[in-house]
């Protein structure tokens, strides 16, 4: 009951904010219908279908999972700033009902996020698949990876600082590296190498391969996805571990 109840006050506080809400739900969306602006005006032997709506739509819904590290980044660094946290450390509450209890309404809104995006897919021309299903789910660990982020920068930076870094370096970084914005294998070289070693590409690929069926293809880059996730979110478990720790003493 204590986490449930945690887990509402969170999801509350992060759809309260609009801008919250904009980057969550709208703007993967517009970004969805620019690209099928763009494709429609590509020549239709052109032979380029890196605008297709099967490849725009599993990028896009993984790219806007990284708005995720912004929304729980901002709620843990408010709650430090405005001694909500350590208020609440005071209480009953064990660090796993607070890890949990930033973690849930995180996951929630990526699913929702997804399954969105995909429904808009649908009316601009992708066909309906037991593959999207699962790209769906691909959105889990990916959002706990984000969370993570968030969670460890959220413990020990102030909400500007993490506004700068989720809101602006990461989305960056996850936008480049992913292939949304180009294709890696127009670029190739070290930029592509480079992009390879980061979960960012790979979380793409798997729900590409989900989409398109090719379900053996999306073991190896979602090993890749889990990985990351597990390494950030044990160290930002630490990270807020520690500070909790510390707080109450």
């Amino acid at each position: 009951m204590k986490i449930l109840l945690f887990t509402e006050r969170n999801l509350k506080e992060i759809i309260r904010d609009p801008v919250n809400l904009f980057f969550a739900l709208v703007f993967p969306l517009i970004l969805l219908a620019l690209f099928s602006v763009i494709n429609s005006a590509i020549p239709a032997d052109a032979g380029n279908t890196m605008y297709e709506i099967g490849n725009i739509a599993p990028g896009i819904a993984t790219f806007g999972l990284v708005f995720m590290c912004l929304f729980s980044g901002m709620l843990i660094s408010k709650d430090r700033e405005t001694s909500f946290l350590t208020r609440l450390f005071t209480s009953p509450m064990t660090p796993f009902d607070f890890i949990a209890g930033y973690t849930l309404p995180v996951i929630v809104l990526s699913v929702v996020q997804s399954v969105i995006t995909f429904i808009v897919s649908l009316f601009l021309g992708l066909h309906f698949t037991a593959g999207i299903l699962l790209a769906v789910a691909l959105a889990i660990p990916l959002s706990i990876l984000y969370v993570g982020l968030g969670l460890l920068l959220g413990s020990f930076l102030n909400d500007k600082a993490v506004g700068g870094i989720c809101g602006g370096m990461i989305t960056n970084i996850a936008g480049w590296l992913s292939g949304v914005w180009i294709p890696l294998d127009l670029i190739g070289g070290a930029f592509k190498t480079t992009a390879e070693i980061f979960p960012f590409y790979h979380s793409v690929e798997a729900a590409k391969a989900a989409i398109g069926g090719n379900y053996g293809a999306i073991l190896p880059h979602l090993a890749v996805v889990l990985g990351y996730a597990a390494v950030i979110y044990a160290l930002a478990v630490v990270v807020f571990r520690y500070k909790m720790t510390g707080d109450k003493t």
